[in-house]
């Protein structure tokens, strides 16, 4: 329905359009879906003790107390205190670790994905964009990133740069801008000789605008997607290195440096000093996994009208 205003005819949203119906679209598919309202509960709790730790967690995670070293669960601890979830080798309590654990771990997997989705998506359009000896150079840096093991190449960037959380952030973002380059070096092809682009360019639009105000725009869809698997993957890479002592330093708690200091003692019969640590990374990473199996889903067209 339209009306007129002056010279200009006013095209009027039809009704159940628009940001609110899209939100309760979203809303009755994910609770219809079931598997990833739970998915977000569990992330919004992760994010609460990764933003909260440092008031939640009732001891100082790295306070030793030797005296308690491996005590069980729910033992009471100084001060009044209990090891809800008991204490490690040294005496410092599980439970306020590994909520100091969750802020490493999130922090690392979103600023991952932000540097290298940024690094991917302008790499992409411009190789998309332009073509020629540009596109070419690029996509052979990414085959020769691709030829090389990651998890090696972290390896040794990590042992020159030196550990640290900005350093594990870098390489692991680097890591990643390959997968985003190459799906918006498709999307970019298919898009640029299309009639709203055409238009753009005989409007006098600049190519910066035409890249980033009218291309990008149109391909952020899957790239949301992507990234939300590749938050699973960085979380997954992160707690790898840090298992095998190259990801923070020694007096920053995570979930890989509580799993891989939790190796002697696994004989002692001492199992929640790696079922805790490793039911946490295993939780984010498959809720990650279901909002990303989720988002695909409801981000498709095709699928639109069943929804």
């Amino acid at each position: 329905m339209s009306e007129v205003r002056g010279d200009v005819a006013v095209l009027e949203n039809p009704k159940g359009s628009g940001p609110q119906s899209e939100l309760r679209r979203a809303a009755r598919v994910m609770v219809a879906a079931r598997w990833p309202v739970f998915a977000v509960i569990f992330l919004t709790v992760a994010a609460i003790a990764a933003t909260l730790g440092s008031w939640l967690a009732p001891f100082d995670p790295n306070r030793q107390n030797l005296v308690l070293r491996l005590a069980d669960p729910m033992t009471a601890g100084p001060d009044g205190g209990v090891f809800l979830l008991g204490s490690d080798a040294l005496g410092r309590d599980v439970f306020s670790r590994l909520l100091y654990g969750a802020r490493v771990s999130l922090t690392v997997g979103f600023a991952a994905i932000t540097v290298g989705g940024t690094i991917g998506i302008v790499a992409g359009l411009l190789s998309g964009y332009f073509g020629g000896w540009l596109d070419d150079l690029i996509m052979r840096l990414g085959d020769i990133q691709l030829a090389f093991p990651f998890i090696l190449l972290a390896i040794m960037f990590l042992v020159v740069l030196g550990s640290g959380v900005w350093n594990l952030i870098l390489v692991l973002g680097v890591g990643q801008w390959v997968t985003y380059a190459r799906i918006v070096r498709a999307d970019t092809l298919s898009l640029r000789e299309k009639e709203f682009v055409e238009a753009a360019r005989a409007m006098g639009d600049s190519t910066l605008s035409i890249i980033f105000r009218t291309i990008l725009p149109n391909i952020l869809a899957p790239l949301t997607v992507i990234a939300s698997f590749n938050v699973a993957s960085v979380i997954l890479s992160e707690a790898a290195l840090s298992f095998l002592g190259l990801g923070v330093p020694p007096d920053v708690p995570t979930w890989g440096s509580m799993l891989a200091e939790s190796r002697d003692t696994l004989v002692a019969n001492k199992w929640w000093l790696a079922v805790f640590p490793g039911v946490a990374i295993m939780l984010t990473v498959l809720s990650f996994n279901i909002l990303g199996d989720w988002l695909r889903d409801f981000l498709d067209p095709r699928l639109r009208e069943r929804t």
